[in-house]
């Protein structure tokens, strides 16, 4: 059963349709939040989401937007806002992959351009207009956050991979984007939260799925397993609920442990 009190959160998955984000999105609904997913398209990866999200009793709408597109954040916001009312939460969700895997020296400039732009710069804008947003409704006790952005950065904002360099760097620049948030927000009664995933099991590590298989199971990691989707989606549903209400600017590792320093 859903608290009244929360049934009408409504929170906002960026790139929701499959994956982590999908597990994002149903978490949240099973802390009572109503949630809006963007992505590029509706399909039905898109629609199971929705149904599922509509299984836990709380609303579920999909507008379509792509946040690299800075110029079109105007009409995809107030998409969202018209969907179900204000936001209480954000999850900047939606990022891509590099496109080039090999020497740091070769990386290609549209690789690049394309990670900073998906990861880092449409991030950046889309939680800089729907922060406006948010801090123009009443923000309660400002020590007891009720609303949260959460940013889905990776390991690799701390973990160095050469063979990834334009994605290590951009998922690094989220990290920083979290703790600049987390300290203009704070008086606004509004906790920013990053999630550092490892590796998980998703379309975008099915290409790396052999190369890390055996590792992963030979304890390559403390937590000798898989991560899954779920395992992030839980970790942003609390936050977003507010069971850490005196946490704000903090990084989440949701890898199994692969972040320990070991000898």
């Amino acid at each position: 059963m859903i608290p009244a009190q929360q049934a009408s959160r409504v929170a906002l998955v960026t790139g929701g349709r499959r994956g982590i984000g999908r597990a994002i999105a149903v978490s949240l609904a099973d802390h009572g939040f109503d949630v809006v997913i963007t992505d590029l398209e509706c399909d039905e990866a898109a629609r199971q989401t929705l149904a599922e999200i509509e299984s836990k009793g709380c609303r579920a709408a999909f507008v379509k937007g792509n946040v690299a597109d800075i110029e079109d954040h105007e009409r995809l916001i107030s998409d969202v806002l018209s969907a179900f009312g204000p936001l209480s939460c954000l999850v900047n969700n939606a990022g891509v992959q590099t496109a080039y895997r090999g020497d740091m020296l070769d990386v290609p400039v549209e690789s690049f351009d394309r990670l900073i732009s998906v990861n880092l710069r449409g991030a950046y804008f889309l939680t800089q207009e729907i922060a406006k947003t948010m801090m123009e409704q009443p923000s309660g006790d400002p020590a007891r956050p009720q609303r949260s952005i959460i940013f889905i950065s990776s390991g690799n904002a701390v973990i160095a991979t050469p063979a990834q360099a334009d994605y290590c760097i951009s998922k690094a620049g989220i990290a920083m984007m979290a703790s600049l948030y987390a300290l203009r927000l704070a008086e606004h009664g509004i906790a920013v939260h990053e999630i550092r995933p490892g590796i998980i099991r998703t379309d975008m590590t099915a290409d790396v799925f052999e190369k890390y298989d055996q590792w992963v199971k030979a304890g390559g990691m403390p937590l000798a397993r898989w991560g899954e989707p779920e395992d992030v989606g839980r970790t942003a549903g609390a936050l977003a609920a507010g069971l850490l209400p005196y946490s704000t600017g903090h990084a989440f590792h949701v890898d199994g442990g692969i972040h320990i320093r070991r000898t």
